[in-house]
């Protein structure tokens, strides 16, 4: 991957911003990623990350930690924080914003145990594909202290495929409706499309139900999203 996402967080951090990321999906059309929002304070999160980060104790792996803002929060708050991202670019971003412990880690390669794992902005993303979920959710289930929890938030995107008769334009012969293809476009290079998977709470929580984890509706958003707790 070229790391355009990156790249654009740290002409952001480094005063070279001129424009935003560009965002698409094999279901949606472009979008444009303003780059401030992932600079944000706890003041602008939306309430699904700030309960997350009010439920937050011990020592905490802030998985996919982006610029480090919620690392930020809960470093300020006194806790022990692992914040990891493949995006190189990130991760020295987070770095230069003061997050004592910020390294460039996919999740599965992860090791230590943690109170907290954190996995927020649609943490079910990086599962990428509801095959590969009981992989993602048993390898996060042995990251987890005694007493520990998992934190994570999602939303239920059927709502996308409804028609103006209130029935679903759904491919029977398709994966799951919540697997899609991202893109991210930025200063006219495009980087090579991700898998993102968007995840409702039912099938979470059954997934989670099948490896052992008890699944816990937290909070539900304004826009079909929601905010679950995972733990032992």
């Amino acid at each position: 991957m070229k790391d355009l996402f990156g790249q654009a967080l740290l002409d952001y951090q480094n005063g070279n911003y001129t424009e935003d990321i560009v965002t698409s999906t094999s279901i949606s059309d472009e979008d444009i990623l303003p780059l401030s929002y992932l600079f944000r304070s706890f003041k602008n999160m939306p309430n699904l990350e700030q309960k997350a980060l009010k439920l937050a104790k011990g020592s905490v792996l802030d998985v996919g930690c982006g610029t480090g803002s919620h690392s930020l929060f809960l470093q300020k708050k006194g806790l022990k924080v692992k914040a990891i991202d493949i995006s190189k670019g990130a991760i020295g971003v987070a770095k230069q914003r003061g997050i004592v412990h910020a390294e460039e880690k996919h999740i599965l390669d992860e090791t230590e145990s943690f109170d907290t794992i954190l996995l927020l902005m649609n943490g079910t993303g990086i599962f990428q594909e509801l095959s590969l979920v009981s992989k993602y959710l048993s390898h996060l289930k042995n990251l987890l202290k005694p007493n520990g929890q998992i934190l994570i938030d999602s939303s239920d995107i059927k709502y996308m495929y409804e028609d103006e008769d209130g029935g679903y334009w759904m491919d029977a012969n398709s994966g799951y409706y919540g697997e899609l293809d991202y893109f991210v476009s930025y200063k006219g290079e495009k980087e090579v499309p991700m898998k993102w998977l968007y995840l409702d709470f039912n099938t979470l929580n059954l997934a989670s139900e099948s490896i052992g984890l008890k699944c816990e509706l937290v909070l539900e958003g304004e826009y079909f999203d929601y905010l679950a707790r995972l733990t032992l």
